[in-house]
């Protein structure tokens, strides 16, 4: 809707900004959203009247372009001149390195963000899934005095930003080999509003539909070259829904380039393309001038506005699911503003060489830079105009909602025990569905990439409900907590976006290993976040791999991959647990530490068929809590053996090989190991504190027991390798796992074809014991381990 608009061309404030600002200019079509911004602006009562917003806009323009002044420098020099003075050679860095295009066409992006909440008293949250162009966010943020204590300690002052310039790709480190510089190359926790690095591209998209609640508003800055990775970006319309989401507004930073070559959206048929397949989806795609830091103002005030109100008409029911989102394409040439834009080079080092050692370089920087300068006093008077948030009573855009999650403290559901035959997965089931129940005011999110019933939720199906436009069945709802769609990345980070609710992803086995990159991201920031002192206060995500290896046998050897479990047991443990609940109660006693552990995923193995339940309420909370629990022993006849298992149906094998040890008069102890990483050698001081001490691991494990068969879930070298501390003597030490052979077939096919049954056990155990497998093993059974009988006889009764 267009509102009257006052004769701008008679203010001077007006006139002052329309003429630009060094390579900064402003486009007609550009003129007109700004009059019509200041207008609506000033009808709200946000700004006094349309001068002082034409005032801050030329304040804005500035700022901007101080911030690719200071971006550039990061890029090439060691230190800046403030006076806009020249550079000498020794100036320079005799290595520069950065995203330099990336980072500013960043610039205008945030720059615009920051000014529209300066404009409107309201800090929205912010993301940015390219984190490459974090200079620009670090520029910026230094500039306007929005930082974190360790940055504001270092890089304000005198000399401050000549000190920013020189930590920039310094590669310094602390006598303890951290980076010694408060900067990165991608987000980081020292990046103020930071939420997410972006070092892997494309899950920002998956993402920020999730994130914001109801009365909040994000702003997520995206990469053209996502678009062409990742798959499930274009879905954020069925998902997002006014009643339990925030406001968002996705910008696309459209510059056209790779590392190496164009993108598809950088010629004009590809971007008409991506308008029209956006806009079959739910969107409602529109440019802009993504050079200029007004048309960003501008652009998301529309956006926010209009999404605003289709979401008041949705809640009335004026409106029906889905609505369409309106999307932003900013419109410019990679490394906007400098030398070399919208050529290859711009990515990384636009100049020809070192300005350090080439005059013909140097020249281009000083000719190029000077247009960006902007004076100091001039500088300070429109950064003092657009940082107000004392006046305006709200928080530095360091301190933005999504930066500052910390749900309350959870009601744990008290669940009764069982003691008969059942799947370890209902134990899931029961309890989320109660949490769920018990803390109504956090929003709930199940990322489902398919066969929940199947996977034995189905209560959680039936009460939370498929998230659909259309339902078709009892199990689906337009309002559904469950997103499903056969796209692992996408479900799961549905879950890792909803820092403000309750989390539940469960897949396959084998599939979850689509999930790593996502999860792996989310570790590494967290991680980095407690080494810096601000640790997430985000409540634990359980990430469920069912349909396991060992149970997915009538699949193929597709399904039969421990590859998940492995790759996140070499995740710092403090962070990434990696637990096996061998039955229903050790499923049930761990889950409140899972969810309760802020700031730390879980990865649960867990059976999906009915198994024994092994634990009694007790034992099941002693393996929660250290992790390791002593099953069986007979000390009667000698040196016991030490039989040590991870895993469910390892466990059984485990047991039954006992109870042939116990009828020769054999002496042993069973140890089931439910969370590996408590075992391993800490890493750091950080680690150290969620790991046994040796005092602990001695308990579980004596040293004097130092043969020992150990049967794990896991590939064996992986276990062996992780959690070496279980095998001070490797020579009369066995492990048995997964070897890689599979195919369709049942759970004791699977144990017997990768040498981890029963029978395998005791065989093992004659060899560290120097007896022979006979005192435990008929001659048919022996040959059948040995592969010269028949399987049935170690597999029948199994498990």
């Amino acid at each position: 809707m267009s509102l009257s608009i006052s004769p701008a061309e008679d203010c001077s404030e007006y006139q002052l900004w329309r003429r630009g600002y060094g390579v900064i200019q402003h486009t007609d079509t550009t003129c007109e959203r700004v009059q019509n911004l200041a207008a609506r602006l000033v009808a709200a009562g946000h700004q006094p009247d349309s001068a002082t917003v034409y005032r801050k806009l030329a304040d804005l323009d500035r700022i901007t372009s101080a911030g690719l002044w200071l971006v550039v420098h990061m890029t090439y020099a060691n230190r800046v001149d403030s006076t806009g003075a020249p550079l000498a050679a020794r100036d320079f860095k005799c290595q520069p390195e950065g995203h330099t295009g990336g980072a500013l066409n960043m610039v205008p992006a945030y720059a615009g963000y920051l000014a529209l909440n300066n404009m409107t008293g309201q800090t929205r949250s912010w993301l940015m899934g390219q984190g490459h162009c974090v200079a620009a966010i670090d520029a910026l943020n230094v500039l306007t005095g929005n930082l974190h204590p360790e940055q504001s300690e270092r890089y304000t002052g005198t000399d401050g930003l000549s000190r920013m310039v020189a930590d920039f790709y310094s590669y310094q480190q602390k006598p303890d080999g951290s980076t010694a510089a408060p900067l990165g190359s991608h987000v980081n926790p020292y990046t103020a509003g930071g939420i997410m690095e972006g070092g892997y591209l494309g899950f920002a998209e998956l993402q920020y539909a999730h994130m914001p609640l109801p009365g909040e508003s994000l702003v997520a800055f995206l990469s053209d070259g996502a678009a062409e990775e990742q798959r499930g970006s274009d879905w954020i319309p069925r998902w997002w829904r006014s009643e339990d989401c925030g406001l968002v507004a996705p910008i696309m930073i459209a510059n056209g380039r790779r590392i190496e070559q164009r993108t598809e959206l950088g010629t004009r048929e590809g971007l008409e393309r991506f308008e029209a397949h956006l806009a079959a989806r739910g969107f409602e795609p529109f440019r802009f001038d993504g050079r200029d830091p007004a048309a960003f103002v501008c652009a998301l005030a529309d956006m926010e506005h209009s999404l605003q109100d289709r979401s008041n008409r949705a809640l009335t029911g004026e409106l029906h699911y889905p609505v369409r989102i309106p999307y932003g394409i900013a419109e410019t040439v990679k490394g906007f503003g400098f030398y070399g834009a919208g050529l290859n080079p711009a990515h990384n080092l636009p100049l020809p060489d070192n300005p350090r050692v080439d005059i013909h370089a140097r020249q281009l920087f000083h000719e190029h830079a000077s247009l960006l300068w902007v004076a100091p006093d001039e500088l300070a008077k429109s950064t003092l105009r657009l940082k107000e948030h004392n006046r305006q009573d709200r928080p530095l855009e360091r301190d933005h909602p999504l930066a500052m999650r910390n749900p309350p403290d959870l009601v744990i559901p008290a669940i009764p025990c069982r003691h008969d035959r059942i799947s370890p997965m209902l134990a899931v089931d029961v309890f989320f569905r109660a949490l769920v129940k018990q803390n109504p005011e956090l929003r709930p999110r199940v990322g489902n990439p398919d066969e929940l019933a199947s996977n034995r939720l189905k209560g959680v199906l039936e009460e939370l409900k498929h998230r659909v436009n259309v339902p078709e069945s009892a199990s689906e709802s337009v309002h559904g907590k469950i997103i499903t769609v056969l796209n692992e990345e996408a479900v799961v980070s549905a879950c890792l976006a909803n820092k403000a609710g309750l989390n539940l992803v469960a897949s396959y086995e084998a599939f979850c290993v689509k999930m790593l990159g996502a999860i792996r991201q989310e570790l590494i920031f967290a991680r980095h976040q407690k080494v810096v002192g601000r640790p997430a206060r985000w409540l634990g995500l359980p990430v469920i791999a069912t349909s396991h290896t060992w149970e997915n046998g009538k699949n193929e050897q597709s399904h039969q991959d421990t590859t998940f479990c492995e790759s996140l047991l070499g995740e710092m443990n403090d962070v990434s647990r990696v637990i096996f609940p061998a039955d229903y109660n050790s499923a049930l006693a761990v889950l409140p530490s899972v969810y309760n552990n802020r700031g730390t995923i879980s990865c649960m193995v867990i059976p999906k068929r009915d198994r024994p339940c092994v634990f009694d309420s007790g034992e099941a909370e002693t393996l929660a809590r250290g992790g390791a629990l002593v099953v069986d022993e007979d000390t009667s006849g000698g040196e016991p053996v030490l039989l040590i298992a991870n895993g469910a149906y390892q466990l059984s094998e485990a047991i039954r090989a006992c109870e042939r040890l116990r009828d020769t008069g054999t002496s042993f102890r069973l140890v089931y190991v439910q969370e590996p990483g408590r075992f391993r050698v800490p890493r750091d001081t950080v680690e150290a504190a969620s790991c046994l001490s040796e005092l602990e691991r001695e308990k579980l494990l004596p040293s004097r027991l130092h043969r020992r068969i150990a049967l794990t879930h896991m590939r064996p070298e992986v276990f062996r390798g992780h959690v070496h501390t279980l095998f001070p003597d490797p020579g009369h030490s066995r492990v048995l796992g997964y070897t890689n052979q599979g195919g369709t077939l049942n759970e004791a096919g699977m144990l017997f074809a990768n040498g981890c049954s029963w029978g395998h056990a005791l065989v093992a155990c004659a060899e560290v014991l120097n007896k022979p497998p006979g005192e435990w093993l008929s001659s048919a059974e022996l040959a059948a381990v040995e592969g010269r009988g028949d399987p049935l006889l170690i597999t029948r009764g199994l498990p």
